[in-house]
């Protein structure tokens, strides 16, 4: 089972990554530097350093399903 408090929403567009708020500073619909193949290669194991384009800070990205992403941060509260 995610931990919900470590997990990232994110929506796939037209082929970009979304996230519906960023984490850091609140900033709404943030482009996410992924493509739709990292996120499925994060699924299969992978670790991925993502750092957003809003406000520079990172998350490494642990796993994936269909709606979220399992990070190493506390994300929510």
């Amino acid at each position: 089972m995610i931990p919900f408090e470590r997990a990232l929403p994110y929506d796939i567009l037209m082929g970009d990554v979304y996230a519906p708020k960023c984490p850091f500073c609140g900033r709404e619909n943030v482009l996410l530097p992924l493509k739709p193949r990292e996120v499925q290669s994060v699924h299969e194991g992978k670790k991925k350093l993502l750092v957003f384009p809003c406000c520079k800070n990172k998350l490494t990205l642990l796993d994936s399903d269909s709606d979220y992403l399992l990070t190493d941060t506390v994300v929510r509260r």
